[in-house]
């Protein structure tokens, strides 16, 4: 099997092994600053080792398939391929309980539901009726189902209003080729929603996903409580994917 060089000429295959051993001892500090904010965003029971050892699974992978020829730094890629394989792994362990998931689903119905008896935007004490509890139980519910979407933590830039955050509410077809042209008039639906939401939510999502602030700083911002930021985040969004489920999923396709 040909070993990948990266500019260097390893006279024999120990010292290609050894080679690759340093560049993973180099890179470890990536995969461990990687895996640390990722789980800052899980709760407590993901084990912060299981994924610096799947990241590094991610940094080998990254190691054996560069390219210097690309003029792409190591470090770039390899963050891509760590944190990658983080999120993979996270995925296919289905982290989040059941009874959880359900939650977020009973929310984004009860966004729907008392967004028409509204006919606008529905404030927390008019979904906390519909879910027939009580705000501050509903609260706690925006807690409890904050980390169920892996997406979020993957940020995706753009110059389109709304663009980083398709991972966040779309179903993951709108990024197919073919679907380039509806894409983009997901993009504009979902600007537009951003829009109509009330502002300290919208103002959460500005300094989330387009200045890339953490939850603590966002609060230090508004003047705030780190929890009520979590809130505000986990409710604009469970509030666009009900808002996208009924104007754009619902909505016959078009055949490619």
């Amino acid at each position: 099997m040909a070993t990948a060089t990266y500019g260097y000429q390893p006279a024999v295959d120990a010292d290609a092994a050894l080679w690759r051993e340093s560049l993973v001892l180099e890179h470890l500090p990536q995969v461990r600053l990687i895996a640390r904010r990722i789980h800052d965003h899980l709760p407590d029971y993901v084990s912060l080792d299981d994924l610096i050892s799947t990241g590094v699974i991610g940094l080998l992978s990254a190691i054996d398939n560069f390219d210097p020829s690309l003029n792409v730094q190591l470090n770039t890629y390899a963050e891509r391929k760590i944190r990658g394989a983080i999120l993979d792994g996270l995925r296919e362990t289905d982290w989040a309980p059941r009874e959880i998931r359900k939650k977020s689903r009973l929310i984004e119905a009860a966004i729907h539901r008392a967004k028409q008896r509204a006919g606008r935007e529905a404030t927390e004490e008019e979904i906390a009726a519909e879910l027939a509890i009580a705000p501050a139980e509903y609260q706690r519910w925006l807690l409890e189902v904050r980390n169920v979407e892996l997406e979020p933590l993957e940020f995706v830039g753009g110059e389109t209003p709304g663009a980083s955050l398709l991972n966040v509410i779309s179903d993951g077809e709108e990024s197919s080729p073919a679907c380039i042209v509806e894409r983009h008039e997901l993009e504009r639906i979902l600007g537009l929603a951003i829009d109509r939401m009330p502002k300290i939510e919208r103002t959460v999502l500005q300094l989330y996903y387009y200045e890339e602030l953490s939850l603590r700083e966002i609060g230090t911002v508004l003047g705030v409580h780190l929890s009520r930021v979590a809130q505000l985040r986990t409710q604009s969004i469970l509030r666009l994917r009900s808002h996208l489920q009924r104007v754009w999923l619902s909505q016959p396709r078009k055949k490619a």
